[in-house]
């Protein structure tokens, strides 16, 4: 008997220690993952601190400009060179003062359109060649006046949709053709209605979600394929409990084989990133952005580097600019 009440005792013990010792594992788990993914301050925008600015990159340099500053819609153009870390302050764009543009490149051309000036939406757009320091006009977008629209470039073109006309919200999509100066519509995307939504590249797939519509923080999740410029639904991006990653006007950059969802606003200026495995349709959270939540920031990415800055959080507008570094450990002193 003794024997026996011994061996359940070793056993309950076992047990317990094993049970404490699994929770243990899975707590620090979680916390390596959330402590992947350092910031590094980088050097602070020359320009007026601003929300909701158009941008885009072209190797090594990031280009934005527009954006409201809280008492102003702006004009004003700016180069990042990503090497160097510092500024250089170019052509004014030429349309009419705005906030809540879209920015995409072609073939080494820049192209910004549509937005907000504080009374209309827009829709007019012009090409920015970057050698040459100028801006042309290029053909109006056909449809409906638009902001806080989605466009990315992909196979030569560009493409651009969802957004609000002011009365409604959208999901059309369209493609712009750089060679005939041509708008065609596209048809077959699936999902809902939404205006700040974000987009990124892994492998020329072009993964897209997040935004806002009728109240709504959207939840849906999609990748388009340029080869036959089709949709396909992914998995929602709450479909695990512990994802939190819904969201409006946030950034979207890829890093080699993998996508990011950083900072935005739901119900709140928000700070976290998001890192997307293609590959198995996963997501896993990342060190949040160091330095105040944001919401309608720029990113710069060349595929291999990227940089967060700008934005705003509630009324506060600003101007300073981090690099992120997935693969690196947080380091609150760098």
């Amino acid at each position: 008997m003794r024997r026996t009440k011994k061996k359940n005792v070793d056993f309950i013990l076992y047990s317990t220690s094993l049970v404490f010792f699994l929770v243990f594992l899975a707590g620090c788990s979680s916390d390596d993952e959330e402590d992947m993914g350092n910031w590094q301050i980088r050097s602070v925008f020359d320009g007026k601190p601003r929300s909701s600015s158009a941008y885009f990159s072209i190797g090594n340099k990031g280009y934005t400009g527009t954006g409201y500053d809280g008492d102003d819609y702006r004009v004003d153009f700016w180069e990042y060179d990503m090497d160097g870390d510092y500024w250089i302050q170019k052509a004014d764009f030429p349309g009419t003062p705005r906030s809540a543009a879209v920015g995409f490149a072609i073939d080494g051309k820049g192209y910004v359109g549509s937005g907000y000036d504080g009374v209309n939406e827009l829709g007019d757009f012009y090409a920015y060649d970057t050698g040459a320091n100028s801006w042309t006009s290029i053909a109006e977008f056909p449809e409906n006046p638009r902001r806080e629209a989605l466009a990315f470039a992909a196979n030569g073109y560009g493409y651009f949709g969802t957004g609000t006309d002011g009365d409604n919200d959208r999901k059309d999509f369209w493609k712009y053709d750089p060679s005939a100066d041509t708008w065609t519509e596209l048809f077959g995307f699936g999902g809902d209605k939404r205006r700040g939504a974000t987009s990124f590249t892994v492998n020329d797939k072009v993964y897209m979600g997040t935004g806002v519509s009728n109240g709504v923080y959207l939840k849906d999740f999609w990748v388009f394929d340029p080869q036959s410029e089709s949709w396909t639904k992914l998995l929602d991006l709450d479909e695990e409990d512990d994802y939190s990653i819904v969201r409006s006007n946030a950034a979207g950059f890829s890093i080699g084989s993998y996508g990011y969802i950083a900072c935005g606003t739901a119900s709140g200026t928000l700070n976290s990133i998001w890192e997307y495995d293609p590959v198995n349709d996963l997501w896993e959270r990342k060190t949040g952005y160091e330095g105040t939540s944001r919401q309608s920031p720029v990113v710069f990415s060349n595929g291999a580097r990227a940089f967060v800055g700008l934005g705003r959080s509630g009324n506060l507008y600003l101007d300073d600019i981090k690099e992120f570094l997935p693969w690196e450990e947080y380091d609150e002193d760098d």
